[in-house]
C-alpha cells in the first residue's frame, strides 16, 4: 500500500494503469438536445473533453490511447453535421500542430485517409510525421474507422501476398493477421470504455478487443472527466483477467 502511494500519477496508481485503453467517444449529440443546443455544440464540448483526457492518459503514465473520433458509418448523419465535423476536425488538427510539437505523444491516425478532403489529408500527414519520433504514450485517432472494413482490408493484403508468392496459405495465423491491421505493432487494448449509458462496440477495434475488458458509462462524453477514467480504471483493476483460463 505504501508503495501504491508513493507511486501515484495523477489519482491512478502506477502499477494498475493498464497498458492500452480505448474509448468510443459518444453522447455529443445528446448532451447538447438536453441542453437545447445544436448537435455541433456537443461536438466541440466533446472536441475539448477529448483534449483533456489525452493530457490526462499521458500524465498517469498511459502508452497507448485510442479513441474513436469518427467511424465508417457516421458519413450516414446529416450532411451539415457531417461538414461541421470535418471543419472541426480540420481546427483541431492545426491546433494540434502546435501543441503536439511540445507533447511527448506520438499521434497514428487509424482508418481509410482517402475520404477526406485534401487539406485534411495534409493535416493527418502533418501530425504524422512531427510526433513520429517521439517516445511517450501513442494516441491512435481512428477516423472513418470501423472494425470489419479493417478486417477485410487485412483479410485482402493476405490474399494478395499469397497470390503474389509472398505468403503460404500454411503460414497464416494471428500474427501475420494482426501485423495487417492499422495497429501493426501496438498491444491489443485491455480496456475499452464507452460512456453514454449505451452498451455495445459499434465496429471498433473487433479483432483487437477479443479478451479486452468493458467498462459502460452512464455519463456524456462532453461530461467525462478525469475521475470518470480514474474509476473505468478502478474497476478494471479489480477484475481477474483470465483470457480462457483457469
Amino acid at each position: 500500500m505504501n508503495w501504491l502511494k508513493k507511486q501515484k500519477c495523477g489519482s491512478v496508481p502506477v502499477k494498475q494503469v493498464p497498458a492500452h485503453i480505448g474509448i468510443i467517444m459518444d453522447g455529443n449529440g445528446r448532451w447538447a438536445k438536453k441542453r437545447g443546443l445544436p448537435r455541433s455544440a456537443g461536438h466541440s464540448a466533446g472536441a475539448e473533453t477529448f483534449k483533456k483526457i489525452v493530457q490526462y492518459c499521458s500524465k498517469i503514465g498511459l502508452k497507448h490511447l485510442t479513441v474513436y473520433a469518427f467511424s465508417t458509418e457516421n458519413w450516414r448523419r446529416p450532411a451539415a453535421e457531417v461538414t461541421f465535423l470535418m471543419g472541426l476536425f480540420e481546427q483541431y488538427l492545426n491546433d494540434a500542430l502546435k501543441d503536439f510539437e511540445q507533447r511527448n505523444i506520438k499521434v497514428v491516425f487509424l482508418g481509410d485517409k482517402s475520404a477526406f478532403s485534401p487539406n485534411l489529408q495534409r493535416l493527418i500527414a502533418d501530425i504524422e510525421q512531427v510526433s513520429q519520433s517521439k517516445t511517450g504514450m501513442v494516441l491512435n485517432v481512428a477516423m472513418n474507422y470501423g472494425g470489419r472494413s479493417e478486417i477485410i482490408r487485412a483479410a485482402k493484403a493476405i490474399a494478395s501476398d499469397v497470390k503474389d508468392g509472398k505468403l503460404s496459405v500454411e503460414a497464416i495465423d494471428e500474427k501475420v493477421f494482426a501485423d495487417k491491421l492499422y495497429t501493426e505493432g501496438q498491444p491489443d487494448p485491455d480496456l475499452i470504455i464507452r460512456p453514454s449509458g449505451e452498451k455495445r462496440l459499434s465496429n471498433f477495434l473487433l479483432w483487437q478487443s477479443a479478451y479486452t475488458e468493458f467498462v459502460f458509462m452512464n455519463v456524456l462524453w462532453p461530461d467525462f472527466s478525469e475521475k470518470d477514467l480514474d474509476l473505468a480504471i478502478d474497476e478494471y483493476a479489480a477484475r481477474n483477467r483470465r483470457f480462457g483460463g483457469v
